[in-house]
């Protein structure tokens, strides 16, 4: 759709307790494009006193923001998908230049973004209280349902714009007041621009405020604050156990759902449809340069087919263009920064030194990694131990169907899966015993849809997202139990 008004401006600013204003730590956070290294803004940083505020004027809004009622609430967030139309094309060039996503990864994000939006419009309508049957004689147990009060969210640099807005667009539809912390590398698209877009649709001032500062900062008192009920946290693993802990074990207890790393199989079974199947494996490895938590990681293949495997996925991926994100047809455009490019630099070598086999190894200009594929990879490699984040992978074989189940489970992670089979009941069999959160059967492992639980198993992460899943995590139950008649006590 062709914009109809002006393009944001003062992004420089952030939302904080109800203003757009500057941040007060003395220091500035420059934002620059993964692609070219150009200069997009330059932020004054928010320090401990914004992040107090922050929190203290959400706390004390949100009670006349859930007290809307739902009707109004839902108008809000249908705006808000109304923004999303009209900017359409001003926030896929935010998600470009800022995150180094390509034209078709950026596109796919605001429809992602867009489409939680509109989902949770419907949250409102959906929240459900009980009745409960109670064995003392005129009691009746009510249970309510209601709004957690605020919550904290912190926000990725991969999917900046989706991954905020999976959190914040439930929370205020459900009457929650938020305050997002997004990360350094993607400011814009994970929290200033969804603050303009909520404010343009009618959202009051201090139910939604955003602060951009420093982990070192501002990052332990952002879950330490005695007001969030709940944290919501995408990102590493390590840094999500370090979230847990401070939320169970502080001064004051919180919720936390945390979506975590991944190690994604991809399990290509000896019936598979060879084409189809490594069609996917070129989408789902290489979408946003692999950087997405759900990317393929792992391809594991059965023996009797692994050869030809190979040989078609390396002819695919050889064909794949490399370069500015921007353009139409680019496919791998640039990791986020240059410790990203170093850290899959030294994953490359580490291949190479545990004797996985190069497959194709592309070549390095700036930012941009070409693909780099390996063969004969074992469960011991780090190719296989650990999440790569990067246009990386390597292909395991699998001598049967048991010892393919085997290798796909041999991780500490369980966030997504896919299985590739002709025979749709095998593969739901060998699905439902993956330990993971989702599996994909004749599909890529990269799925998010906004009415699915959306989660992982074991150190992928807690909670789920989307749908009916999102209501429980952003709600909570309050019995109150109301005694008719005089109760007789024992004593």
């Amino acid at each position: 759709m062709t914009e109809t008004c002006p393009h944001y401006s003062d992004l420089h600013l952030q939302p904080i307790a109800g203003q757009w204003r500057t941040g007060a730590a003395g220091k500035s956070l420059r934002v620059t494009n993964p692609y070219n290294d150009a200069l997009l803004l330059e932020i004054p940083q928010a320090n401990r006193d914004d992040l107090d505020a922050a929190y203290r004027e959400a706390g004390r809004v949100q009670p006349h923001w859930a007290a809307l009622g739902p009707a109004a609430r839902a108008a809000v967030l249908h705006e808000v998908v109304a923004v999303f139309d009209r900017r359409r094309d001003e926030i896929i060039d935010w998600i470009i230049r800022e995150s180094g996503s390509t034209r078709l990864k950026a596109q796919l994000e605001w429809g992602a973004a867009r489409a939680i939006a509109l989902e949770s419009a419907s949250f409102p309508a959906r929240v459900h209280g009980r009745i409960v049957e109670s064995n003392v004689p005129g009691k009746e147990s009510r249970v309510y349902r209601s709004a957690l009060g605020v919550v904290g969210v912190i926000s990725p640099w991969n999917f900046p714009l989706h991954l905020t807005q999976r959190s914040i667009a439930p929370a205020l539809a459900l009457g929650n007041a938020v305050v997002v912390k997004p990360a350094s590398d993607t400011p814009v698209c994970g929290g200033l621009l969804l603050a303009r877009i909520f404010e343009e649709a009618g959202l009051p001032a201090g139910v939604l405020s955003v602060v951009v500062g420093a982990g070192s900062e501002i990052g332990d008192a952002f879950v330490e604050h005695e007001l969030p009920s709940l944290i919501t946290f995408t990102g590493s693993t390590p840094v999500g156990r370090g979230i847990g802990r401070i939320a169970s074990g502080g001064e004051h207890l919180k919720h936390v759902a945390l979506e975590l790393g991944g190690n994604s199989p991809f399990v290509v079974l000896d019936d598979a449809d060879l084409e189809q199947a490594v069609n996917a494996a070129v989408f789902g490895k290489f979408l946003h340069q692999g950087q997405i938590c759900m990317a393929v990681n792992r391809i594991i293949v059965d023996n009797s087919l692994y050869d030809a495997f190979a040989e078609r996925f390396v002819e695919r991926v050889k064909g794949l263009a490399v370069g500015d994100p921007n353009a139409q047809d680019t496919v791998i455009g640039p990791v986020i920064n240059s410790r990203q490019l170093q850290g899959l630099q030294e994953k490359i070598a580490l291949a190479r030194h545990e004797g996985a086999e190069p497959l194709y190894e592309g070549g390095v200009d700036g930012n941009l990694l070409a693909p780099h594929v390996y063969g004969e990879v074992t469960i011991d490699m780090d190719l296989a131990c650990n999440e790569i984040f990067g246009p990386l992978v390597g292909l395991i074989r699998a001598r049967d169907q048991a010892h393919a189940l085997e290798l796909a489970n041999a991780s500490e992670f369980g966030l997504s899966s896919a299985v590739f089979s002709a025979n749709l009941e095998r593969a739901v069999r060998f699905a439902r015993q993956v330990r993971a959160g989702m599996t994909h059967i004749n599909d890529i492992p990269v799925n998010d849809e906004a009415n699915a639980p959306f989660g992982g198993e074991k150190n992928s992460g807690l909670g789920r997202f989307n749908g009916d899943w999102a209501i429980d995590e952003f709600t909570r139950d309050h019995w109150v139990s109301v005694q008719h008649s005089p109760r007789q006590y024992p004593f």
